[in-house]
């Protein structure tokens, strides 16, 4: 019993580091301030999502939900030159969603989410992230919107794995 338990934790786990593992790969080949927005479509693929800003600067959202913990979004200049990688599920993120912020705010600082939930009697939709995953446990951060698509507030929930 405990071989079985052992070996299935073990394949899970070496699943899981692959993936980001992958992505340490590619990110690694990419330099700011050097790479193109051409190589970064070669070696990241076609992005999720792209913003544009005003200045012309484009943000590209590489998510990895629902099974990843991180969403990255890389900053392609105006210049087709990469700016910055960033890896934007992180504990500073979390902090800066506040009530009252629209769906589209969130969903342009935390990228897209792992689930979206619509609870009718409580008239809200929930959106969660993962966040953490240890032995048995996966966290996941939420954001609560009104009827409105307004953020009401966050909380944290975990589901135990079995």
């Amino acid at each position: 019993m405990f071989r079985k338990r052992f070996a299935r934790l073990f394949l899970a786990a070496s699943i899981a580091a692959l993936l980001p593992a992958c992505d340490v790969d590619r990110l690694n080949q990419l330099k700011p301030g050097v790479s193109t927005g051409e190589e970064v479509r070669k070696i990241m693929g076609q992005p999720n999502f792209e913003w544009k800003d005003a200045d012309g600067t484009r943000i590209w959202e590489y998510p990895r939900t629902p099974e990843g913990i991180v969403n990255y979004m890389l900053v392609i200049g105006p210049d087709e030159v990469l700016r910055e990688v960033r890896q934007v599920l992180t504990e500073d993120n979390f902090a800066r969603v506040k009530a009252g912020m629209s769906q589209d705010e969130v969903y342009r600082l935390l990228g897209r989410p792992a689930h979206q939930q619509r609870f009718t009697l409580q008239q809200e939709t929930v959106w969660d992230w993962k966040t953490w995953v240890e032995p048995g446990m996966t966290w996941f951060f939420n954001v609560h919107f009104d009827t409105a698509g307004m953020v009401t507030r966050t909380s944290t929930h975990f589901v135990a794995r079995g």
